[in-house]
């Protein structure tokens, strides 16, 4: 059994600057054993420790997709000591990561039926891994409609703007994306996530809506689904951000009976309402 204290030694492959701020960066991981990437089986949702060697460890969910064979990519903004350690890496250089830990986006609930993916400015990133698996192509029959809503405050804070690109030309998805205010070169849609999804009205029937963004903004779209008829049940969210240890020791992101980190990251909203008030 693998010590959950652990990492697995993996080696930073690839580096793409998503912003223009240059504060949020995608980091494309190898693993240094094979027998690792093995033991490594993720779904989409979860998240891993991402240990630097020297300065510490960060919970990072992760946005690749288990589809997309031979690396694990997170994305990361510049906050504090780890994360500023790992945005001044060039490729080549060696690090680690613990996991997969946490629980995932309920792939088999999902099954059959039509997915609302809702995310706002840098929270897209399991929204992306969810993505990136369920229209692959020995995954895509499995799901119905999706519709994708997903907003920034600028154009030039949308992240992985070449996947938007190709999923914007892709019949099967029905993309939205949105800027609260659009720039000189800007000729999309402008508008609140809230409002946006308001407009595009996806149908409550025999759906699911995942959610992850700013507090703010999910504070406003939760009313917007529950005027079109979302079901507590049918509303998803994750609360990585509340995460330390990864595996449920530290206590720090104990909620009432829950821990966030090992009973979530990924909660319906019918599942939050049963704990503490502070959520």
């Amino acid at each position: 059994m693998q010590n959950p204290y652990i990492p697995y030694p993996v080696v930073v492959e690839k580096i793409i600057t998503e912003v223009d701020t240059k504060d949020i960066k995608t980091f494309r991981l190898r693993f240094v054993n094979k027998e690792d990437e093995e033991k490594f089986k993720y779904i989409p949702g979860q998240f891993g420790e991402l240990s630097i060697f020297g300065k510490g460890e960060s919970p990072i969910g992760i946005a690749s997709s288990p589809t997309q064979p031979g690396y694990i990519e997170f994305t990361v903004q510049r906050a504090g000591v780890v994360t500023s350690a790992l945005h001044d890496m060039e490729p080549g250089t060696l690090m680690g990561v613990r996991g997969p830990l946490g629980n995932s986006w309920p792939i088999e609930y999902l099954q059959g039926k039509n997915i609302v993916i809702v995310g706002g400015g840098f929270a897209f990133t399991t929204l992306r891994s969810l993505l990136n698996y369920m229209i692959h192509e020995s995954n895509r029959s499995r799901f119905g409609n999706i519709t994708v809503i997903y907003g920034a405050r600028n154009p030039g804070l949308l992240i992985y703007k070449d996947e938007l690109e190709v999923w914007g030309k892709r019949s099967d998805i029905n993309l939205n994306v949105t800027v609260d205010k659009g720039d000189a070169g800007w000729t999309g849609r402008e508008g609140f996530v809230p409002t946006v999804c308001k407009e595009v009205a996806p149908s409550s029937e025999n759906a699911v809506t995942v959610i992850c963004g700013p507090p703010i903004m999910i504070r406003f779209t939760l009313p917007v689904f529950f005027d079109l008829g979302f079901s507590k049940e049918n509303i998803i969210t994750s609360l990585e951000m509340r995460m330390k240890c990864g595996i449920g020791k530290c206590g720090r992101c104990n909620v009432g009976s829950k821990y966030v980190c090992k009973d979530g990251p990924v909660f319906s909203l019918a599942e939050l309402d049963k704990l503490t008030k502070e959520y």
